[in-house]
Parts: structure tokens; sequence; C-alpha cells
């Protein structure tokens, strides 16, 4: 079999697709088709990671109701069978195509190698999703009149950088309840004072 593995010195694809308990059958397809594409084979976040030249092209998940292949760049591929799925609102680039049995998978495996292609020629011509300005994402209500009401603590907010406001603003807005929006923010306020980001 003609693959590319690049192994780690503590984990690599094989040890993953053998340790996996769930989706270990559609993983074996998934994995199978990506081999075909040519494309280099590692781990990367625990997760099987295909790139070419060193670009990530995409990435096998798995979750408790799906697993999934995840596009990088899927918000630039063509999808006239509607099938690829932006898994959240705040979620610009990645797109995935999810399965929750082999026959799903083999019904769409050309399907499937024609995306991988694309995604292969939108990496190597240098396309890029144009991502959302900070001053577009959603300010929660609640953080908000924080802001209102603390000039110190909008000082602050305004001279973090956009990646790390970015951060704040997708973890306080997405808590469903208010009430954990306030928790996550009164938990973060010393943070942004300092002028952290939210992982730092």
């Amino acid at each position: 079999m003609d693959q590319k593995i690049k192994k780690n010195n503590t984990y690599s694809a094989d040890s993953f697709f053998k340790g996996t308990k769930t989706w270990k059958k559609e993983f074996e397809i998934l994995r199978s088709i990506a081999i075909e594409s040519k494309l280099v084979e590692e781990i990367k976040w625990g997760q099987p990671c295909y790139t070419d030249k060193g670009q990530n092209i995409f990435l096998l998940h798995g979750f408790k109701e799906y697993c999934a292949i995840l596009f990088f760049k899927g918000a630039l591929l063509k999808d006239p069978k509607k099938i690829l799925i932006q898994q959240s609102k705040n979620v610009q680039s990645a797109r995935q195509i999810r399965f929750q049995n082999t026959s799903e998978i083999t019904k769409l495996k050309s399907t499937i190698k024609s995306l991988i292609k694309e995604a292969v020629q939108i990496e190597q011509s240098g396309k890029k999703v144009v991502l959302k300005k900070t001053s577009e994402y959603e300010v929660p209500e609640e953080f908000l009149r924080r802001l209102e009401n603390n000039p110190n603590l909008q000082t602050a907010f305004s001279g973090l950088t956009p990646g790390r406001q970015r951060g704040y603003l997708l973890h306080f807005s997405g808590a469903k309840r208010s009430e954990t929006r306030e928790e996550r923010i009164d938990k973060q306020v010393s943070n942004i004072l300092k002028g952290k980001g939210l992982n730092d």
C-alpha cells in the first residue's frame, strides 16, 4: 500500500486506528480513501490529519453521534450535494462531512475523493477564507453591560489583540444561559485587566 505516514515519537496514525474503540469500521474506510489521496498522514490534535507540503488539508475525528472528515478550508469548497456542515456559527473556515455508518461513507466515496482533490487544489492556489473582523463579532449583552459600567475593563479589553478579543467573545457567547455567561465573565475579568488572553 502506497502511503506516507509521518511518525510521532510517542503516537502514530497506526496507533490511533488500532486503539480507537468507536467508529472503527468507518475510520478504516475513511483512512483508505485518505491514503489514496497520496497526502501525508500524521497525528495532530490527537487526530489523523492529512497534509500537503506541510499544509493541513483535512482530518478525521469522531464524536458520540457521528464520525467526520473536517476540511480546514471547507468554506471554499463547492458543495452541490449540500453535505458540508458548519459546526457552529462561529466556525468560519472549516466544514465537516458527518457519517453514522459505513454505508453512508460508501455512497459518498466518489464525492469525498473529489472534495479532497479540490481541497488540495485550493491549498496549492494559496486561496484563503476571508474571516470576520473582530468588530463584526457579537458582544454578549452581559459583557456589554460590564464594559459600560467599568471603564478600566473597557480600556483593558480594547487594548487586547484582535485574536484575544475574539477568544473572549466566543467563550462568553458560547454559553446558552445568561447565568453561565455571567459566570464565565466573572472568571475572566481579572485576566482581561492584566492584558491576558483566554489561554495565556
